[in-house]
């Protein structure tokens, strides 16, 4: 059908084909795949899919399984910390750049304690 480019929420551009059967009327499974009148048609971004891929096998691998068991040990624990022990349920202020400082505030402060304890 054709390819066009689209800026995500974070401003990056990517590149997007579109893909449209010639005729899904015959197919069985029409029904249980779309409720729309005209033929189906899929968007695909072939960058974000080989990148996902990528990923993945990294992920797979011994040194990718043992950096995810670490996460556990790492920055799981933190987070639960902060927003149990020290009752952080949401932030008070709106806007991104505001949300962020929150977010150092707390970190300093978490390292402040361990340090202190």
């Amino acid at each position: 059908m054709g390819t066009y480019t689209q800026k995500t929420g974070t401003g990056f551009e990517q590149t997007v084909i579109r893909y449209e059967t010639e005729s899904c009327k015959w197919c069985r499974l029409w029904e249980q795949c779309h409720n729309r009148k005209e033929n189906r048609i899929i968007a695909i971004n072939h960058n974000l899919q080989r990148l996902k891929s990528r990923a993945d096998k990294r992920l797979k691998t011994r040194r990718g399984i043992a950096k995810r068991k670490q996460r556990c040990f790492d920055t799981e624990p933190v987070f639960g910390n902060i927003k149990h022990n020290h009752n952080f349920k949401r932030f008070m202020l709106h806007g991104l750049e505001k949300v962020r400082v929150e977010t150092e505030l707390l970190a300093l402060v978490h390292n402040l304690r361990k340090k202190i304890a």
